[in-house]
């Protein structure tokens, strides 16, 4: 196996990734309502600046993952592994429970 056909498989499996995640995404958007969503999205925002002022690069390091072959497979099958854990562990919660889940677990560990 060259290198060309490792890297092509790697941004296979990135770009199949990306997809996953905008489809996850567009069935959450599909699924509450306009003003429950419209609250739900005040709180993220405020728990995303939080979030940027402490990790300013973290955009550009999910950006760059894309381009590395497998990087951000692996990154995100790690993150679906822990939403399917979080589900499991706190049965009957949503996406938005997961995320604030996950940016206040983030900040709470650069903050202490």
């Amino acid at each position: 196996m060259s290198y060309y056909e490792i890297f092509v498989i790697g941004w296979s499996l990135n770009f199949l990734m990306f997809t996953s995640n905008l489809i996850l995404a567009f069935s959450t958007f599909n699924s509450d309502d306009i003003m429950q969503m419209k609250k739900q999205n005040e709180n993220l925002r405020e728990l995303k600046s939080k979030h940027e002022k402490l990790y300013p690069y973290r955009t550009y390091e999910t950006l760059i993952s894309y381009f590395i072959p497998f990087a951000a497979f692996y990154r995100i099958l790690y993150r679906y592994f822990e939403m399917y854990m979080f589900y499991k562990v706190n049965p009957n919660t949503k996406m938005y429970d997961y995320m604030v889940y996950s940016f206040q677990k983030d900040i709470d560990k650069k903050s202490s």
